[in-house]
C-alpha cells in the first residue's frame, strides 16, 4: 500500500527539510508543487527526490491543493505543509489506519507548539479517490467532498488518530510575515463570503480573525452567523470557543461562560476541547470563583498530562488560594513540560519569594528576564526595574 506526500509550497527553505525529514522514512513518494518560490525551496525538495511542479497563484490553496493531488500515485494520501512534522510514535497508528478496508479519511491530531492555541483535528490522511477534493480558497478541507461522497458510497468509513500526529510551528512567525498572512487571508476570506454567505466554517475562521485583530462587532455578528447554520459539531465548537473570548472581552461574562459550556458539550474527542476548558478557568479564575477554576484546570492536566499552561492556570489558583506549596509544584511541572515558559518562571520567582528563599527566588526571575529578552517582550525591562525596585538586583 503506497502512500504520497502531497505538498504546496513557497519560499519554505526556513522549514522544508526539517518537515521532509519526518516523513521521508514514511512515504513512498513526495509530490510538491510550488507557486513561485524565490529561494531553494525547489532545491532542497530535490534532495529528497522530490517530484517538483509548478503552478502560478490564483489566491486559491484549494487549488493549488488539488493540483498537486492530479500527481500522486499512491493509494492513500498524506497532505502536511512547509512548517510542519509528523510526530514519530504516531506512524504506527497511520499504518493501522490505512490498513481498514472501509477507511476513506483519517483525521489527524494537530498541536500548535509555542501557542496557547487548543489542538486541532484535521482530515490530513486519506485514500486516493477521484471524488475528494479540497474545497475553499482559505482554510482549505476535503470535508465537504468526503460527506459528499458518503452519500452515494455509504461503505466508507471516517476514522480518527486520537494521538497526537503532527507539530506545527506557523504561528510562530515574524511580526511583519504574520501580518501579511492575516491581510491575505482576510482578503481571500471575505471574497469567498460574498458568495458563500451560509458557510459557518468559514464564518468562524474570519470571525476570530476579525476578533484577533480587533474587529470587534464585526467579529461578534459573523461568529453568529455561523451558529444560524452550523451543524459539524467541530464547526460549533469553534464558532461557541470563539464567541466565549469574544464575549469575555465584551465583559459579559455570563453569556461567555454560557459559550464555553456549549463548546465542551460538543461531541469532539476531549483533548480537542482543552482551550474551551482552560479559558472557562480563566474567566471563572478572574471572577474569584477559585474553587471552579481550579476543577476545570485539573481537567485540563487529566485529559493532557503535557498541558503546560494547565500546570501554570493551577499555581496561579492555588496560590490565589493560599496554598503556596501547590503552587510552587504546579509551576515547576509547567516548566518542566516547557523550558522556555518566561511567565512560569516568573511567577515561580513570585512564590518562592512569598516562601522566603530569596536566592531560588533571584534565579527563577533571572530565567525569566533572560526569556522575555529572548522573545523581545517589554517584561523583561518592567521585571527587572520591579527587581531594583524592591532591592533584589543592583543597577
Amino acid at each position: 500500500m503506497l502512500l504520497s506526500l502531497c505538498m504546496i509550497v513557497r519560499d519554505e527553505e526556513a522549514t522544508l527539510r526539517h518537515c521532509l525529514d519526518s516523513v521521508a522514512s514514511v512515504v513512498d513518494e513526495i509530490i510538491l508543487v510550488d507557486t513561485g518560490s524565490r529561494d531553494r525551496t525547489v532545491e532542497i525538495a530535490q534532495t529528497f527526490n522530490a517530484q517538483v511542479y509548478t503552478f502560478p497563484w490564483c489566491d486559491d490553496f484549494a487549488a493549488a491543493r488539488n493540483e498537486s493531488l492530479k500527481y500522486a500515485k499512491g493509494d492513500w494520501i498524506l497532505v502536511l505543509d512547509a512548517d510542519e512534522v509528523l510526530v514519530p510514535e504516531s506512524v504506527p497508528h497511520l499504518h493501522q489506519a490505512m490498513q481498514q478496508a472501509h477507511a476513506i479519511a483519517v483525521t489527524l491530531m494537530r498541536e500548535e507548539v509555542g501557542t496557547a492555541h487548543p489542538p486541532s483535528q484535521l482530515s490530513r490522511l486519506f485514500r486516493r479517490h477521484p471524488a475528494i477534493a479540497f474545497t475553499r480558497p482559505y482554510h482549505e478541507l476535503i470535508d465537504d467532498s468526503v460527506t459528499d461522497l458518503l452519500k452515494h458510497e455509504r461503505h466508507w468509513q471516517i476514522i480518527a488518530v486520537p494521538d497526537l500526529a503532527i507539530r506545527h510551528t506557523g504561528y510562530q512567525v515574524a511580526t511583519i510575515e504574520q501580518r501579511q498572512k492575516v491581510d491575505r487571508a482576510r482578503t481571500i476570506m471575505e471574497r469567498y463570503l460574498v458568495s458563500h454567505p451560509e458557510d459557518a466554517y468559514i464564518c468562524s475562521k474570519l470571525g476570530a480573525l476579525y476578533a484577533d485583530v480587533g474587529e470587534t462587532t464585526r467579529g461578534l455578528t459573523l461568529l453568529q452567523q455561523g451558529l444560524q447554520t452550523a451543524t459539524d459539531a467541530s464547526v460549533l465548537y469553534e464558532l461557541h470557543y470563539h464567541l466565549g473570548s469574544l464575549y469575555t472581552q465584551l465583559n459579559a461574562l455570563a453569556k461567555a461562560a454560557a459559550h464555553y459550556q456549549a463548546a465542551i458539550e460538543q461531541p469532539l474527542h476531549q483533548r480537542l476541547k482543552l482551550g474551551a476548558y482552560n479559558n472557562w478557568g480563566n474567566l471563572l479564575k478572574d471572577q474569584g470563583e477559585l474553587v471552579k477554576a481550579k476543577t476545570l484546570y485539573k481537567t485540563t492536566i487529566a485529559i493532557d498530562s503535557a498541558f503546560a499552561i494547565g500546570y501554570y492556570n493551577l499555581g496561579v489558583t492555588c496560590k490565589a488560594m493560599g496554598n503556596l506549596k501547590e503552587a510552587l509544584d504546579h509551576y515547576k511541572q509547567a516548566i518542566q513540560l516547557q523550558p522556555t515558559y518566561a511567565e512560569a518562571h516568573q511567577n515561580l520567582g513570585v512564590a518562592l519569594l512569598n516562601a522566603g528563599s530569596i536566592t531560588e527566588s533571584l534565579e527563577s526571575f533571572q530565567q525569566a528576564i533572560a526569556l522575555y529578552e529572548q522573545q523581545r517582550s517589554p517584561e523583561a525591562t518592567s521585571l527587572r526595574d520591579a527587581l531594583k525596585a524592591m532591592g533584589l538586583l543592583k543597577d
